[in-house]
């Protein structure tokens, strides 16, 4: 297997963004393996979020793009070690034809991600937002915020119990939001 370094990936002509498919659940060992084992620029941005679980609110990265990541390469020269890496299904092409990723797309995403590859979104919490008792007595319960209280992180909710409404103030701690989507993508 051919090996290059990233000085010399640098200083090669017709590098292009190419999208790569990778195996499910692998954009990062795709994205690493490609960076470190061919020495190309890849770029694979993710989003930390909190997301509720049985055992409470557990703090989880994924992929902005499951399934895909970035690489630049020069296509004739490297389409086969990119192809075979560990992690990688495949390069997205269509027939003979592989579709390169404008430069300008690559640096738009980017500077959403301030430059980084990994972003964590605001967990603010708003009235009307359905959220899931996730600790304590009333732990598996779903309630409606009423208001948030950050300054002492904690939150006022409204719960349904044996045909009445109740309001209830809880620690930020206790509660998940029960988003589809984080908030910053749903947009």
């Amino acid at each position: 297997m051919h090996f290059r370094n990233q000085s010399a990936a640098l200083s090669r002509g017709g590098e292009e963004w190419f999208t790569i498919h990778s195996h499910p659940k692998h954009e990062h060992i795709a994205a690493a393996n490609l960076a470190t084992t061919l020495g190309i620029e890849v770029w694979n941005p993710r989003i930390v979020f909190t997301r509720a679980t049985r055992r409470g609110p557990a703090t989880v990265t994924e992929s902005v793009f499951p399934g895909y990541v970035f690489a630049r390469f020069d296509l004739n020269l490297d389409l086969d070690q990119v192809r075979y890496t560990h992690g990688v299904a495949t390069v997205v092409h269509f027939g003979d034809r592989y579709p390169t990723v404008p430069p300008a797309a690559i640096a738009q995403l980017k500077t959403h991600f301030n430059d980084g590859q990994v972003m964590a979104l605001n967990h603010d919490i708003s009235a009307g937002e359905k959220v899931l008792i996730t600790s304590g007595s009333l732990c598996g319960l779903e309630a409606v915020v009423l208001r948030s209280l950050p300054a002492r992180k904690r939150v006022q909710v409204l719960l349904e119990m044996l045909g009445t409404c109740t309001s209830v103030e809880l620690d930020l701690s206790a509660v998940s939001v029960q988003r589809r989507y984080p908030r910053s993508l749903a947009a």
